[in-house]
């Protein structure tokens, strides 16, 4: 065995835990370290290397690097603007060990907007060619929505310069801040515009400001879920199908709503094709039990409030409002796994801080 795994090349253990992600990495480190100071084929010497162990652990983990200092490499890992893989990205990072000449970063960090020029497809994107302005809006005063406005804007350029301006701004204010504090954005050119245009390098100062008040305005808020009342819901879609909900009437009457921004929504999808796309009894059950199990590790009293559930044509959708979306995220990832091969089990988690996403339960 042994003179064949020096023919063949000994197997690497597959990578289960953060640890053992370290584990392998300290293996390697000292030649990493060496490709990327000579900046000699990083990409098959380090970077393709890379890659798949971080797969192992946790789909959607990029990574960039380079060196910090003379005598620090620096890797930053970074979900490339997904909020969902933030947590399983900090998680390793919070696990790695010392390593003497590496910096290990979670989340590509803010820079000084006067260091900061972007090109990309073709377009020069840095602090004199970009402005923005916020919209208000009286219903909804806690939502950030903002127009930037870029000088060389082309309408059909739009996806080209919206990628653009996002990487931009993950270098200006940071990964973190700009996947998050940002309700809503849109990019426009500077014709006709008539609202007072404010440079860019102000943008971060105005987010803090806005979270600030945010924060204060709700800290501390909780709502006792215990004694809501829960309305069902019947309807028939275009094609014919059933849609039964169960909702947390009460709860959609609540006007501090912003305080739990985060909708996360679990989608199960059954066979229903012998029950009218509806689940038979023993699927209906397991569809409860699987419920079952997120509810406790998402409580009220911690920030995570369940709206409901809906069941149409061969699908449940179990849904929450939360404060943050680090634990709901972890929370279906760990159900994902659990179910793998019984059920297609997948995720939403975003932004809606006026929980527009339930606006068809509330009463007219």
């Amino acid at each position: 065995m042994g003179f064949l795994d020096k023919i063949l090349g000994k197997k690497e253990a597959p990578i289960q835990s953060n640890a053992d992600f370290w584990n392998w990495f300290l293996k390697h480190e000292r030649e990493f370290f060496k490709v990327v100071k000579n900046r000699q084929n990083i990409h098959q010497d380090f970077l393709d290397k890379l890659g798949p162990k971080l797969d192992e652990i946790h789909n959607g983990i990029y990574f960039l690097t380079g060196m910090f200092d003379d005598n620090t490499v620096e890797l930053i890992l970074t979900p490339d603007g997904a909020i969902r893989n933030i947590y399983a990205i900090e998680d390793l990072v919070n696990a790695a060990p010392s390593i003497d000449g590496w910096k290990i970063t979670a989340l590509k960090p803010s820079s000084d907007i006067q260091n900061i020029g972007v090109n990309y497809e073709g377009f020069k994107f840095n602090k004199d060619n970009i402005k923005f302005y916020p919209n208000i809006h009286n219903g909804y005063p806690d939502e950030i929505d903002l127009t930037v406005v870029y000088d060389d804007f082309e309408e059909e350029k739009r996806s080209i310069l919206t990628n653009g301006i996002y990487i931009f701004l993950d270098n200006y204010l940071g990964e973190l801040h700009s996947v998050t504090l940002i309700d809503n954005m849109k990019i426009v050119g500077p014709n006709g515009i008539s609202e007072e245009l404010i440079p860019i390098e102000k943008l971060k100062d105005y987010l803090i400001w806005r979270e600030k008040e945010f924060v204060e305005k709700y800290e501390g808020t909780r709502h006792n879920t215990e004694n809501d009342n829960y309305s069902s819901f019947e309807a028939t879609t275009k094609d014919g199908g059933a849609v039964i909900a169960i909702i947390n009437s009460d709860i959609l009457q609540w006007d501090k709503k912003a305080s739990h921004p985060w909708v996360f929504i679990v989608t199960i999808p059954f066979d229903g094709s012998n029950n009218n796309g509806m689940p038979d009894k023993e699927t209906y059950q397991v569809l409860n039990e699987i419920e079952d199990e997120i509810v406790p590790f998402l409580k009220d009293v911690d920030g995570y409030l369940n709206i409901g559930r809906e069941t149409s044509t061969n699908k449940r959708e179990i849904f929450f409002t939360c404060k943050d979306f680090r634990k709901p995220s972890k929370v279906a990832d760990e159900l994902i796994k659990k179910y793998n091969g019984a059920f297609d089990i997948s995720y939403e988690i975003y932004k809606d801080k006026y929980w527009r996403t339930f606006r068809a339960y509330e009463p007219r």
